[in-house]
């Protein structure tokens, strides 16, 4: 067994500071008493209550959790239909179409994908809001679904469906009541993923966006182009806990997901 070695240690350290120390630097500034985010005059929490008091950012906040929450649903729906066509269906006509339309959003810039998105919208009349914000964030974030979940299917035993319908089910019960609870984790973890992504984006969302529409990067956005605030900052380490909180419970829901399934394929063994 190796020696976890100076360099390695040294490695690690500089690794994570370059990636969170900037994160750990807005959260202390965002408890700084002075206006000036640049100079610590003490430790103070009014920012929060100024915060609470910004209808501006209040409505742009409940905006980005209505589209998030919406967008991340109806991606993980129709990312995990897709997948269990793609590994479910085998060879069929269109089938490479079918998977590139599926994964072309991974690669393709967002600038085209919002450019395109407008231009459809335009096209269509469809007036620009939320639903159009919805519509964009399911696009782009439905392929992350589908890739996740598709792993997770690669691997699954179909044997355990196979008994499913021997035992009288039909292939939507057998769905319903052994694969899906099966890839429940991939299928969190693609819903958190999509939200995660959605509640992120400012490029497609500038794009696809309207005037009784704004979400919160977008908000913060213009916003710092006057100038940082320490409302910036509080409102910033509010989406990091928020998100902090969301992976450390996907996390322990996957784990008790992976060790009740190996406590059922050990007790199924022992029969």
């Amino acid at each position: 067994m190796r020696r976890f070695s100076w360099f390695n240690a040294t490695s690690l350290t500089l690794g994570f500071a370059f990636l969170y120390m900037p994160m750990v630097i807005l959260i202390i500034y965002s408890f700084n008493e002075s206006k000036l985010v640049t100079v610590w005059a003490g430790f103070s929490t009014k920012w929060y209550g100024e915060l609470l008091q910004n209808e501006a950012f209040l409505s742009a906040a409940w905006v980005t959790a209505k589209v998030a929450v919406a967008s991340s649903t109806i991606a993980t729906v129709l990312g995990t239909m897709a997948a269990y066509v793609l590994v479910r269906a085998g060879r069929f006509r269109g089938r490479t179409l079918f998977s590139g339309m599926i994964y072309a959003p991974l690669v393709m810039p967002e600038v085209i994908t919002g450019l395109s998105l407008l231009l459809l919208f335009i096209g269509i009349g469809l007036d620009r809001g939320v639903m159009t914000i919805i519509l964009a964030h399911t696009t782009f974030s439905m392929c992350y679904v589908s890739v996740v979940v598709s792993s997770r299917l690669v691997s699954f035993d179909r044997s355990l469906e196979e008994a499913a319908l021997d035992l009288g089910c039909s292939p939507f019960e057998a769905f319903r009541l052994v694969t899906l609870p099966i890839i429940a984790p991939a299928v969190i973890s693609g819903w958190l993923l999509a939200f995660t992504l959605s509640l992120d984006d400012l490029v497609i969302a500038s794009f696809t966006s309207g005037p009784s529409a704004t979400t919160l990067p977008i908000k913060i956005f213009s916003a710092v182009r006057l100038g940082v605030s320490p409302e910036i900052n509080a409102l910033s380490t509010i989406m990091i806990g928020i998100v902090t909180v969301g992976v450390i419970t996907a996390s322990l829901i996957s784990k008790r997901a992976s060790l009740r399934l190996q406590a059922e394929e050990q007790a199924a063994a022992r029969t």
